[in-house]
C-alpha cells in the first residue's frame, strides 16, 4: 500500500480556487467525486488550475480521436511504470470503447517498442538517411 505524500484535499475542505476546478472536473468528466489525483495536487492551487486546464486542452477531440489519446496515455503511463495513471486512463479507455483484446495488442505494441527502443539505444544505431524525409516531400533526396 503506498503512502500518500499529502493528506488529499477533499472537496469540503477545498478554498474557492480548488472548488472552481472541482466543479469543472466533475462537470468535464460527468462524475460524482474528485479522483486522488487532483485532490493530491491540489495543495498547490496553480499547479492543480494549470494541470486541468492543460489536460483538459490536449485530451479534447481533435485529430486523434479520445479512444486513441486515451490508449496513448496508457502506453506512456505503462512505460514509466504509473500505476494511478495506467488505473485512471484504462478506465477511461473502457468508457470510451476499449475492449480486453485491445489491451493486450496495446500492450504488446508497448513492450516490443520499449524494448526495441532499448536495444537501438544500446547498440547505439545510427538512424537511416530515409527516416529524414517527409512522406509529402516527393521523394526527394
Amino acid at each position: 500500500m503506498r503512502q500518500a505524500m499529502v493528506v488529499p484535499v477533499g472537496e469540503a475542505d477545498a478554498g474557492p480556487e480548488v472548488k472552481a476546478v472541482y466543479d469543472d472536473i466533475k462537470a468535464t468528466r460527468g462524475i460524482d467525486a474528485i479522483p486522488n489525483f487532483w485532490r493530491a495536487i491540489a495543495h498547490h492551487p496553480p499547479l492543480l488550475r494549470r494541470t486541468w486546464e492543460t489536460l483538459k486542452e490536449i485530451m479534447a477531440p481533435g485529430a486523434l480521436d479520445p479512444l486513441t489519446k486515451e490508449m496513448i496515455a496508457i502506453a506512456v503511463s505503462a512505460t514509466n511504470g504509473c500505476e494511478y495513471c495506467i488505473r485512471s486512463h484504462t478506465a477511461s479507455a473502457r468508457k470510451l470503447g476499449l475492449t480486453d483484446e485491445m489491451f493486450g495488442e496495446l500492450m504488446s505494441v508497448v513492450g516490443m517498442f520499449n524494448e526495441t527502443n532499448r536495444l537501438a539505444e544500446a547498440y547505439q544505431v545510427e538512424p537511416d538517411a530515409a527516416f529524414f524525409r517527409r512522406a509529402d516531400d516527393g521523394g526527394a533526396k
